[in-house]
């Protein structure tokens, strides 16, 4: 990244930093207000935040056992948190998987495997999430207006990641080895961006060809993870609020993290720029009480995004000076 986007990426963070201050300053008129979590909720939540990110990493583990590609659990724990570090600093989470893929890389795995690995985790994400919110559904009730808007959306998520990859993967047959269509070049498709295109496509078709001989029960357990982080993501909201003494319905607490989370992805800004906070505020200010929204976004912010970050940052931190110093070490072998 420039120095340009480096300040961009820490005007953004003040802003996503400075609407929390200000939604807890705001919660302060309220009588009895409070900031702090009892010790027990900050080792729940803290337990979550483990356990969340420890089922990611076995997900990624064992999405690379099915495809028999050796991939242990340590190495798929910095993968996880690499991604959370480069999806965290750039536009729309637009660095997560380059990020994944360059630690997958310095870990010595050739560029197909790691493309295919990340391909398959992303599949498996967005099949967790459709089957999540089903699962949600019935569990909290569907008579519910904001129940069947929220569902809906996550499920209307889920199949649109799922149709444009399969849509991607049937271009791959028709374009990935011709020039682009007539109707791309009237919309200003170059040669040189076309070739792009087709690297994109080739990979994808060899992505999915590969996915074919995959051992299905390791997917299928990749999958059961899959699902178990996401609930484990989940749980953080409602650790916050119960632990603070309040009780109230459970489904807000869950489907308006969900979505947020999700939606809050194509945020244009690192960070979401505030965004984030304001749309916990608008979703949930009718749910959880005034004295306590304050403390709710921030531990909820700290356990599901700071936590990640910093740990994230380590992780990535490391990997890039292991990066330069295998270069500086081989560029003395080559003199």
């Amino acid at each position: 990244m420039t120095a340009r986007r480096w300040v961009l990426t820490a005007i953004s963070f003040l802003f996503a930093i400075g609407a929390s201050v200000y939604i807890i300053r705001s919660s302060w008129s309220e009588e009895g207000a409070r900031v702090g979590l009892p010790f027990w909720g900050h080792v729940a939540c803290f337990t979550a935040a483990f356990l969340e990110l420890f089922c990611r990493s076995i997900k990624i583990r064992l999405s690379a056992a099915a495809l028999r590609i050796p991939l242990n659990v340590r190495t798929s724990l910095r993968v996880s948190l690499g991604g959370d570090f480069g999806g965290s600093i750039t536009p729309a989470r637009s660095g997560a998987e380059p990020a994944r893929f360059m630690i997958l890389r310095e870990a010595g795995l050739p560029v197909a495997d790691a493309l295919v690995i990340l391909f398959l985790e992303l599949f498996l994400e967005m099949l967790s999430l459709a089957a999540l919110a089903v699962g949600l559904a019935l569990v909290l009730g569907s008579s519910s207006s904001e129940v069947r808007g929220l569902v809906g959306m996550v499920i209307a998520y889920s199949t649109f990641v799922i149709g444009a990859g399969a849509a991607g993967y049937v271009a791959a047959h028709g374009w990935a080895d011709r020039g682009p269509p007539t109707w791309l070049r009237q919309l200003g498709m170059t040669d040189h961006r076309w070739h792009a295109v087709q690297l994109s496509l080739r990979h994808l078709r060899a992505n999915v060809t590969k996915m074919r001989i995959a051992r299905w029960w390791f997917m299928a357990a990749a999958l059961f993870f899959s699902i178990l982080h996401v609930l484990m993501r989940l749980a953080v909201l409602p650790i916050v609020v119960y632990s603070l003494g309040v009780r109230i319905a459970l489904g807000p607490l869950v489907l308006w993290p969900l979505a947020i989370i999700y939606g809050g992805a194509a945020a244009p800004v690192p960070a979401g720029g505030g965004l984030i906070e304001v749309a916990f505020r608008g979703a949930l200010n009718d749910h959880i009480p005034a004295r306590i929204l304050g403390a709710a976004l921030l531990w909820w912010r700290v356990y599901t995004f700071y936590i990640l970050l910093v740990g994230g940052a380590i992780v990535t931190g490391a990997a890039v000076l292991r990066s330069l110093r295998k270069g500086a070490v081989a560029d003395m072998v080559t003199d």
